[in-house]
């Protein structure tokens, strides 16, 4: 059923992913001036003969891309209640894709200008974490539900 308490874990993971577009993963020091770094606007210095330049702030399209769409894989696994194994499999999926996405992040802070060596992280970098913990909390629902047509089941 689509009440069950699987949907709305799924829902909170998937809107834990949309709230990684607004929150800052890290925040950078260059010159005592304090850069935040979304996924919807990164930042690229310019260093000549190792003096800063200038900075140029610019979306990161792949990661923004890669993060609308692993929220919409949670969101769309709302709807798969009348299935529930291929749930379950879609979940497992999108645990995997969620990993991915936070490694891939933590390459892409890792590549920045002096690395992350003086970044403060910030609450974006946590999100994934938390999304994920969403999505095994509604595996566990859907365990559950089939505990319960199992049992339901034997009673017939």
């Amino acid at each position: 059923m689509i009440q069950r308490i699987q949907s709305i874990w799924f829902f909170l993971a998937a809107l834990t992913l949309v709230l990684m577009l607004f929150l800052p993963i890290l925040t950078k020091n260059i010159n005592g001036i304090s850069y935040p770094i979304l996924y919807t606007r990164g930042f690229a210095t310019s260093w000549d003969a190792g003096e800063f330049i200038a900075i140029n702030i610019k979306p990161i399209y792949p990661l923004l891309i890669t993060n609308i769409a692993v929220a919409l894989i949670c969101f769309i696994n709302i709807f798969n209640y009348k299935k529930r194994s291929f749930q379950k499999r879609f979940a497992i999926v999108s645990i995997i894709l969620i990993g991915g996405f936070a490694f891939w992040c933590s390459i892409y802070a890792k590549e920045l200008p002096g690395g992350i060596d003086g970044a403060n992280f910030g609450i974006g970098a946590y999100l994934p974490a938390v999304a994920i913990l969403f999505v095994v909390l509604g595996i566990f629902g859907i365990n559950k539900d089939e505990r319960l047509i199992r049992s339901a089941e034997r009673l017939r």
